[in-house]
């Protein structure tokens, strides 16, 4: 198992779903954890289930917000920039709004966080910063030109900022999960069965098939990749994009 005890990690995004399991997994492998979202009450009662889980409120988007973070938090070692959003429109329907709201939560956001927590790291003789991406990052799909803009951001980001911090200690990956059997994706689920007048199980079937393993990814899949890129015998991984996605990709 990975150890890091006598780190201190950083999720963004942290309040639920696949930002809390990762925060409880970074936790349970010994680092001090803060999770930092935009809503204090989340953030707090996942606080409450770990002795090492900590909370701190951002909003991602803002660029003073994220240096306030990082200033209440100190430098990080491990930085996992998780916040994000999704919404679905066909390309000709999404509005400038959606198209914007999707770069920022998305794109901006990670960006910020990692150039922060980059620039927090700076003489480290170790780090670790990881955006969540997606098969979005990786593929095109209908309906979510935004979103998948965005997510292939966020990838091409990573493997630019890898190139230059190839000679550190500080590695920079992408993680990129397909639909993940979260609370995100009981809302594309919902959308989906209003659109087209599936019932929820159908609508639900529908996201499943997307992977050759006919199911969502679970989020301890993705907190344990996470692991091993935090873990011994990772050093020579950066600016990789590693799909958890069941053959998806």
């Amino acid at each position: 198992m990975t150890d890091l005890s006598g780190k201190t990690a950083l999720v963004t995004g942290g309040g639920a779903g696949l930002g809390a399991n990762l925060a409880l997994g970074l936790a349970e492998a010994g680092a001090t954890v803060w999770v930092a979202g935009r809503r204090a009450e989340p953030l707090d009662a996942l606080a409450k289930t770990h002795k090492r889980i900590h909370a701190v409120e951002a909003d991602v988007t803002d660029e003073t917000a994220v240096q306030a973070m990082f200033d209440f938090t100190g430098a990080c070692d491990i930085v996992i920039a998780n916040a994000g959003a999704s919404a679905s429109a066909p390309f000709t329907k999404t509005d400038l709004a959606t198209w914007r709201q999707m770069v920022d939560v998305n794109m901006t956001g990670a960006f910020l966080t990692l150039r922060e927590g980059a620039l927090r790291l700076k003489g480290a003789e170790w780090g670790r910063l990881i955006a969540v991406a997606s098969t979005a990052g990786l593929k095109g799909y209908g309906y979510v030109s935004a979103y998948a803009a965005a997510k292939h951001g966020v990838v091409g980001m990573v493997k630019s900022a890898a190139l230059e911090m190839a000679r550190t200690g500080i590695t920079v990956n992408a993680l990129c999960p397909g639909f993940l059997d979260t609370e995100m994706t009981d809302r594309s689920v919902t959308n989906i069965a209003e659109k087209t007048g599936m019932t929820p199980e159908e609508a639900r079937a529908s996201l499943e098939k997307m992977s050759p393993q006919r199911r969502l990814i679970r989020p301890e899949e993705v907190t344990a990749a996470a692991l091993w890129l935090c873990g011994p015998g990772s050093e020579g991984i950066t600016g990789q994009a590693v799909a958890i996605a069941g053959g998806e990709v």
